[in-house]
């Protein structure tokens, strides 16, 4: 048990009174309570149990709701000085991705504490988010248009409808439905899912596709494409995507036992035998080279096999890890948890935030929260541990 404790060690080193902090080391703006890295780690925390991990889960949600914009939107990260905070909401572009963090981590927490008041006190900040999720569909069609850097992989360039962002909503709408029925939202699950499992993958029946032309030029795939927009496909293997579809229980028993054989297959190749965060890597002779390396905001940190562009992160396994479970494919879970202790203990448990897939290289920052948390998600999942979804 000792990678089990030494994950759960660094997660009690970056809990605050405010709520998670993303890294234990004091660099750049990971000494802040991220909406996505905080609730990510209260997930692990509640399946956990730890009654002061729990109650750091609840401070990270507070924050959160505390700083909500009038609009709805939820803050990227919140930095406090003495009691005073500075909110951000996305850099180059504004994320869209944290919405649906706090929609999931309030009802997750709701639910695992069994805290109803927890969600009706929260409940009208919930509804303002789904209304701003609801306002980015832009043409009332279902899915929501995200900005290129406009969730976690925020030097990547994927956008438009971008099928993580699609995912996350969905799961967020399932969890407030356990909680409020609301017959409008149940239909607008309904509708997600229809339009997710019609346009992500090349099928027979195209009733619902969302853009024909782009559509009958997509190649088949085994797993669901990263992204569509108006100018076509974005066909890239999105890890975290895949990972959530598979926990979800998108699409047939087939899709998904197709999308494990691929997964298997590309983890078993790779240095770490683990999963790239995106794959193919994009090169300096692909079209995306351009886009990719103006991309950020100061470094550029995404070079081929790093970071976003091909690199290995534990948290994005974790997720893997909890989709393999819901798929009762347990035993492959198992290998994954070993992979990710594996890197997580390099250079003394430095839980590095991610790893060059190619080189075996550490790379971004050190004692990284949500790197143990992956690793606390599988391990607690498969003693039978669940999350709501």
């Amino acid at each position: 048990m000792r990678p089990y404790h030494k994950s759960i060690q660094l997660l009690k080193r970056v809990a605050t009174e405010r709520g998670f902090l993303a890294s234990a080391n004091d660099i750049a703006n990971y000494r802040r309570v991220w909406a996505r890295d905080g609730v990510i780690c209260g997930l692990a925390g509640l399946l956990d149990g730890d009654p002061g991990l729990e109650e750091t889960m609840r401070a990270t949600l507070e924050t959160l709701a505390n700083n909500q914009h009038e609009l709805g939107m939820i803050p990227s990260n919140v930095h406090f000085d003495a009691d005073t905070p500075s909110l951000s909401f996305g850099g180059l572009a504004g994320r869209v991705d944290t919405v649906a963090w706090f929609i999931i981590g309030v009802c997750q927490y709701a639910y695992k504490m069994k805290d109803r008041s927890f969600f009706d006190t929260y409940q009208p900040q919930l509804i303002k988010g789904l209304q701003l999720q609801q306002s980015w569909e832009y043409n009332a069609g279902d899915l929501m248009h995200v900005p290129r850097s406009g969730n976690w992989a925020d030097e990547y360039p994927t956008q438009g409808f971008i099928l993580y962002d699609q995912l996350l909503r969905l799961w967020g709408l399932r969890c407030y439905l356990h909680f409020d029925p609301d017959l409008s939202l149940q239909e607008k699950a309904k509708e997600i899912t229809e339009k997710i499992v019609q346009n992500y993958k090349k099928r027979q029946d195209i009733a619902q596709v969302y853009h024909p032309k782009a559509y009958k030029a997509l190649d088949q795939k085994p797993y669901w494409v990263a992204a569509l927009e108006p100018a076509g496909y974005q066909m890239q293997f999105d890890a975290f995507a895949n990972s959530l579809a598979l926990f979800l229980q998108i699409g047939t028993p087939e899709d998904q036992t197709q999308l494990i054989q691929y997964t298997e297959d590309l983890r078993k190749t790779l240095e770490l035998k683990l999963l790239p965060a995106f794959w193919p890597v994009i090169k300096e002779d692909d079209r995306a080279w351009e886009d990719l390396i103006n991309n950020c905001k100061y470094d550029f940190r995404n070079h081929p096999y790093e970071f976003h562009n091909g690199g290995t992160w534990q948290m994005v396994n974790g997720f893997y890890g909890l989709g393999l479970i819901a798929c009762d494919r347990q035993e492959l879970a198992e290998e994954v948890l070993m992979h990710i202790h594996a890197q997580n203990q390099r250079e003394d448990w430095s839980f590095y935030e991610n790893f060059n897939s190619k080189t075996g290289a550490p790379n971004g920052v050190p004692y990284c929260a949500w790197s143990a948390a992956g690793a606390v998600l599988i391990r607690q999942s498969l003693q039978k541990k669940s999350l709501l979804k």
